[in-house]
């Protein structure tokens, strides 16, 4: 007999999407036959302080209004 225990429903309030704001530094990570663009993003909700680096193609996918101006 198996038993199915439920713990209740999951507060879809509770989530919110972190959508990046600002573009803040841009470097190249040059590896021995290939360079990887990055872009240091600040998202909402987030100070400058903690923003981070993500790949530069990665981001110019999923967030193209971001690149508008460059």
């Amino acid at each position: 007999m198996k038993v199915v225990m439920k713990f209740g429903k999951k507060d879809k309030d509770l989530k919110y999407d972190e959508e990046p704001i600002a573009i803040l530094d841009r470097d190249v990570c040059k590896l021995r036959t290939k360079e990887i663009k990055s872009v240091n993003v600040q998202f909402n909700h987030r100070p400058v302080e903690e923003a981070t680096w993500e790949i530069e193609k990665d981001m110019r996918d999923k967030y193209p209004q971001l690149f508008v101006d460059s």
